[in-house]
């Protein structure tokens, strides 16, 4: 049962209830065809490479810096706009006239940047000046013009003869120009946010020894320092003395306040705005054609870098995988160790030798099996189906080798006792939309960046599917749409005492035509004892389902028992488990069938818990059948047997095996190395040489307490699905009846109609189709991790990981 024979071909079926066999191999390859042997490996994907080197000789940094340089392009063509096109025609491109052209396109790039951002700070700088040449011009213009005015009315007053108004100093004032003090000013923008603060450490600093006048730029300016959109305003500030200017100088670039040089007279005013217009006309040309310049480099970088960036990360990663491989003595060959599937070995060799050849290799690499007793890694060969399903198991711990794997049966289970808590077709039709959705766009979806939620739920789309369907199918069961009963089956098998109908909820109905055929009669629903029947018909399923699955469980170690040859667990585990369990639950489940078929009016509760407080006494009215109480006496005896059972043999039993095993060996003859290894590998865990009868013993003791009671809590647990299938039901029932049917018959109001359907759309979908299916979902979780798993599966092994290019990480960096 090890080793199914499997049928010719590279594809052998898939077989999900063990795992792939595996074999520990060597490889001796020769350095002239190592990268492309390793290469082709990795385009096999079938082999996981050991880490068996001392040393790293080769080099990874060179790949390392091609990876910079193509993250350094796609900054650059992100911030461009400019996306990568995916190629059709695949160029064979060398890697080492890859490294020369990304070099040579870096440094082009890098270049243009730089000029780029040189031409752009120039361009700032000009639009600022003419901003600051226009504004300033204005404070002159204004001025001048006020002096001029002024002096024309001073001369009229002189010519007038109002000398009683001439100032006595006139003559001192106009006598000598030498003694006039000449005032100074600089012009610049300064940050808006910073005016006010300016205007105060100006005042503040000089003692009120200068003139300030600013204004408002409209629209906000490009700064030519930071290249951010800022609101500024134009200052033009006057002095006296070559000590306040130094201190304004220094107040001016604390502010970050940009000056600029500007003439007095009105006439080079306007000369110099000619020039910086032209100026900025002519860098604006010469930016354009730059950008346009650096977006063509930038769309032919971005044909080409899917396809340079896969060929650099293949590199990274066939260097370093070269780096776990060991040189040989000789210096000539390179050895490598890694698991394999014991299917694909002609796979590999015929890679080895096509890497051979092509190579020119005058040696061919050497492939051979080694025997070990290390655990090999666990691989089982998913679709896209069965990947989900796996994933939930693993998700729990990946199976020992060759362990059973439940994902075989959790394909069905899982969205089957799903959907018993979250039975309802109208909602199955709604999950049943959502998944056909992602299926059918699988492919489209399947090639873009989702986010984190609509990608989980895109890679459970099969699982939503199922669970769907089974919600369909369960929901038909409870006869529930939206909480809504049909009659899909034919008509109901009871009918009211008159034709009013008047005491149909309260008295009850007359069963008049044959049962219901399929699922819940849809009379039950609103009736008085609608709830008391439902809460024992899931109740009682719910038990039936948790023994049936967790019988499932212990069989399921019956199988692992019997394929690792483990004959111990198999009478001192697996059979006083059968029995201990349908002892005491399985024969509740007998009782509730008995009682579903006879119709009996037994009191289940009672007679399960006399069964082990009173059962020597009589069932009277509780009895199901004949015989029942000698047969209760003899599973109860059953059950206290199995306990010690299952405790005191086999530790026993272990211990005797190891001293059996240690004494022989203490005298046979010694065996071949190729017999000690399959020997070792093929013995039991408790059978090395370090042998501790005492913790053998409180293991078996806790393991032994843990089944016991477990065997009550897990059986309990089930009952989650009987909670959870009523809260489900009632919920839908209280939108239905509280909000869509309030709004629709009594109020004769047309907003408020509209306002209770979409408060009943917004609660369906908000708290029945999404949070309801992730509570069902973590409680179909739990009973497959905890109730159903824990019977059988240990979950102690590892992953095979294959050297694969199909599974290289796009952020994958080696630093």
């Amino acid at each position: 049962m090890g080793e199914v024979a499997r049928g010719g071909g590279c594809c052998p079926p898939m077989d999900l209830f063990r795992s792939e066999p595996m074999q520990l191999v060597q490889l001796i390859i020769p350095i002239e065809s190592a990268h492309r042997t390793v290469s082709y490996l990795g385009d096999l994907g079938l082999l996981q490479f050991k880490d068996v080197s001392n040393s790293k000789p080769f080099k990874i940094k060179r790949c390392g810096e091609m990876a910079r340089k193509l993250r350094f392009f796609k900054e650059q063509m992100l911030k461009a706009g400019v996306s990568p096109k995916l190629s059709t025609t695949q160029v064979d491109v060398n890697i080492d006239n890859l490294e020369v052209k990304l070099s040579e396109i870096e440094s082009e790039l890098t270049e243009m940047n730089a000029n780029g951002e040189k031409l752009q700070r120039s361009y700032n700088e000009l639009v600022e000046y003419k901003l600051v040449l226009q504004k300033a011009g204005e404070f002159f213009h204004s001025a001048q013009s006020g002096a001029i005015e002024q002096q024309r009315e001073y001369e009229s007053r002189l010519l007038s003869g109002e000398s009683m108004e001439t100032p006595l100093l006139q003559d001192e004032l106009s006598g000598d120009s030498s003694k006039q003090i000449k005032l100074g000013f600089l012009a610049g923008l300064v940050p808006r946010e910073k005016s006010m603060t300016f205007e105060r450490i100006l005042f503040r600093a000089t003692r009120g020894n200068v003139f300030l006048r600013q204004t408002a730029v409209e629209d906000p300016v490009t700064d030519p320092v930071s290249g951010e959109k800022t609101e500024k305003n134009v200052f033009v500030v006057f002095y006296a003395g070559e000590k306040v200017k130094a201190k304004i100088l220094k107040i001016c670039d604390a502010f970050s306040a940009n000056r600029y040089p500007f003439a007095e007279e009105l006439g080079k005013q306007a000369q110099m705005i000619t020039e910086v217009s032209g100026k900025i006309s002519e860098l604006k040309t010469t930016i354009d054609t730059g950008l346009q310049h650096r977006v063509n480099l930038l769309d032919t970088i971005g044909v080409q870098f899917e396809q340079w960036n896969l060929l650099v990360r293949k590199e990274k990663s066939i260097h370093h995988t070269l780096n776990m491989l060991s040189l040989d003595v000789t210096k000539k060959c390179l050895v490598a160790e890694g698991w394999s599937p014991v299917f694909a070995t002609k796979q590999i060799q015929d890679a080895l030798q096509r890497a051979a050849v092509d190579s020119n290799s005058q040696v061919s690499a050497i492939f051979q099996v080694l025997h070990t007793k290390e655990m090999p890694p666990t691989y089982f060969r998913t679709n896209k189906f069965t990947s989900s399903y796996q994933g939930i198991i693993d998700s729990y711990g990946v199976a020992k080798y060759q362990e059973a794997n439940p994902t075989v049966y959790t394909v069905v289970t899982f969205p089957f006792l799903f959907a018993v808590m979250f039975g309802d077709w109208g909602h199955g039709i709604c999950l049943l939309l959502a998944a056909l959705y992602f299926i059918i766009r699988e492919r489209k979806l399947s090639s873009q960046k989702l986010d984190d939620i609509t990608e989980m739920t895109f890679g459970g789309r099969y699982v939503i599917l199922l669970m769907s369907l089974f919600s369909i199918y369960t929901g038909l069961i409870y006869n529930e749409f939206f909480s809504v009963p049909f009659e899909l089956f034919g008509p109901s098998a009871y009918e009211c005492r008159d034709l009013a109908c008047s005491e149909a909820t309260t008295i009850g109905l007359i069963k008049a035509r044959r049962t219901y055929p399929f699922g819940v009669d849809p009379v039950w629903h609103g009736t008085r004892s609608e709830l008391p029947f439902l809460n024992s018909l899931k109740m009682k399923m719910s038990i039936l389902l948790g023994v049936a699955q967790m019988n499932l469980g212990i069989i399921m170690s019956f199988f692992n028992a019997i394929f690792f040859r483990n004959s111990v667990n198999i009478w001192f585990q697996f059979i006083p488990q059968m029995i201990f369990l349908n002892s005491l639950f399985g024969y509740l489940s007998l009782l509730i069938i008995v009682k579903w078929c006879t119709g009996s009016q037994a009191d289940l509760y009672h007679v399960m818990i006399y069964m082990f407080l009173s059962p020597t006494d009589d069932l009277g009215e509780n009895e199901l059948f004949a015989g029942q109480k000698s047969y209760q006496l003899v599973l109860l005896l059953l059950a206290v047997v199995a306990v010690p059972w299952m405790l005191l043999p086999k530790p026993f039993i272990l211990k005797k095996q190891h001293e059996a095993r240690h004494g022989a060996e203490s005298y046979a003859p010694l065996p071949s190395t190729e017999e000690s290894l399959q020997v070792e590998s093929n013995h039991d865990s408790h059978g090395h040489e370090e042998f501790e009868f005492s913790e053998i013993f409180v293991h078996q003791l806790i393991h032994t307490i843990e089944f016991v009671l477990g065997a009550v809590s897990n059986t309990a647990s089930y009952l989650r699905l009987w909670a959870l299938s009523l809260a489900h039901s009632e919920l839908s029932s209280v939108f239905y009846e509280k909000v869509l049917l309030l709004a629709w018959g009594y109020y004769n109001n047309v907003i408020i109609l509209i306002v209770g359907i979409l408060v009943f759309i917004f609660a369906t979908v908000g708290v029945l189709l999404v949070m309801e299916t992730l509570s069902a979902f973590l409680h179909a979780l739990r009973l497959h991790w905890v109730e159903f798993q824990n019977k059988f599966y240990e979950g102690d092994g590892y992953k095979f990981f294959p050297f694969s290019f199909s599974l290289l990480d796009e952020e994958d960096e080696v630093l």
